[in-house]
């Protein structure tokens, strides 16, 4: 493993919401500073990694973004395998995307992991004269849901590195909390990288296609 490539945790991460909102958008901004006006509903899933400190630790996010659309919902299961954190974006100008967050939330806790960490993200900031969605609403849905809220824009940037590193500090902390009650009770030594999600080496790249799950 060449020193680019060293981790100390890798934290799989999922995107989830209607086709439309910005997630590849929030994808591409975060791993790659890039915003594409023209972008296209994705077909399949895509993923993309970016490692950040925290703590002194390196942590290797890897970012996957899946169509929303109903017709490619058949992956969700294996979508969802091994992730420890989710954004649930919607849009705050498309108030029809913002109720279909209580259906994404329901369908993350159906397949996900009991313990994943959620944070509701409200894309598109920069179209406050458009907003369909007041802000202390979904403040108010965040909290009852106790879930994380955000609100983002992929096309100016505002808030996207703190909504990533939020979440994946959130992950970080909680992971640290449970190794080191894993160790009081268990004196072996620990391996030098903990992985929490995907193991895959070939999942370390940017990545476009099917379900690209096992």
């Amino acid at each position: 493993m060449s020193s680019e490539e060293e981790y100390d945790f890798l934290f799989k991460i999922v995107l989830i919401g209607d086709s439309g909102v910005g997630k590849s958008n929030l994808l591409s901004r975060f791993t790659r500073n890039e915003f594409n006006l023209e972008s296209k509903s994705t077909i399949g899933v895509e993923f993309a990694t970016r490692s950040i400190e925290v703590d002194g630790k390196t942590i290797k996010a890897q970012i996957w973004d899946t169509a929303g659309q109903e017709r490619y919902r058949a992956i969700t299961s294996a979508y969802y395998r091994g992730a420890v954190g989710a954004l649930l974006v919607y849009d705050i100008a498309k108030h029809a995307s913002y109720e279909n967050v209580s259906r994404w939330l329901k369908e993350l806790r159906d397949h996900a992991d009991s313990n994943i960490v959620i944070m509701l993200v409200g894309n598109k900031s920069d179209l406050k004269h458009l907003r369909a969605v007041p802000k202390e609403e979904a403040t108010k849905f965040a909290e009852e849901n106790s879930l994380s809220f955000i609100e983002t824009s992929a096309l100016d940037s505002t808030n996207v590195e703190e909504a990533f590193k939020n979440i994946l500090t959130s992950i970080y902390r909680l992971v640290s909390q449970r190794s080191i009650k894993a160790g009081e009770s268990d004196k072996t030594t620990p391996s030098d990288t903990i992985v929490v999600g995907p193991t895959d080496s070939s999942t370390t790249e940017t990545s476009k296609g099917g379900c690209g799950c096992a």
